[in-house]
């Protein structure tokens, strides 16, 4: 796959929002050469919930990979060495929630720097909803209220909005943003994953037949320009199955 830094950033979906649809998680999961990749999730953003836990777990059972997570909210945090544990996955999957709680637990712990370790020795890194923002320079978040504008890690030097079909605000506030001098970046709905590879947007991949992703960008006139990305969806189309 050329350079060894991977990240699927899922607009919305994923196993805590798409139940009975595994396409993203089993996309991810198919990056992976070894036969039960590791992976361990990171629940940050939802205060580690438990039920968010036990629904990690149903998900991605020991058939077919070797689960795990990471509490940074509880005395069992899942692993001895929560560095050591995260560097050793295969997969480091962040769930949903608050992004702004996420980096602060983050930085607070150290995991920000680890994180950033782990991606470039080739550790695979996905999220959904505040687990996708997170790897970008800035990002729009309406956990809180409004949107907001985030700086993110800066994994990704671009701006990212997540749910962009679906929350009507998010559209709007993206645009003024860019136009206040926000990074170029990206617009994902739900459904809809951006796979980078290094730097470089590699696919944009679908759980959901109809669902898209954009570039958009503050043009030299001042203006939003907003481009549909070619996407891949990864189900079968039922005109093929019926055949």
């Amino acid at each position: 796959m050329g350079d060894a830094r991977h990240i699927v950033a899922f607009g919305g979906g994923g196993f805590s929002m798409e139940r009975d649809n595994t396409l993203l998680d089993d996309y991810v999961l198919g990056l992976v050469a070894r036969e039960r990749p590791r992976v361990c999730f990171l629940p940050t953003a939802s205060g580690d919930a438990d039920h968010y836990i036990v629904r990690f777990y149903r998900a991605f059972d020991s058939s077919r990979c070797e689960p795990s997570h990471v509490s940074l909210f509880r005395r069992d945090s899942g692993a001895a060495d929560i560095h050591e544990h995260i560097l050793a996955s295969d997969i480091v999957y962040v769930g949903g929630g608050s992004v702004v709680s996420l980096l602060g637990t983050w930085r607070a712990h150290g995991l920000d720097t680890t994180l950033r370790r782990a991606w470039e020795q080739g550790t695979i890194m996905c999220g959904v909803s505040a687990g996708s923002l997170c790897w970008f320079r800035s990002a729009v978040s309406a956990f809180h209220g409004p949107p907001r504008l985030v700086e993110g890690l800066g994994l990704l030097p671009y701006s990212n909005c997540v749910h962009y079909d679906c929350e009507r605000d998010r559209d709007g506030a993206f645009r003024q943003h860019l136009l206040a001098g926000m990074c170029a970046g990206y617009a994902a709905e739900d459904g809809a994953a951006l796979h980078f590879s290094g730097e470089r947007l590699l696919s944009v991949v679908t759980s959901r037949p109809k669902a898209r992703a954009f570039r958009m960008r503050c043009t030299d006139l001042g203006r939003i320009e907003r481009r549909a990305l070619p996407a891949r969806y990864l189900g079968v189309p039922a005109l093929r199955l019926a055949a």
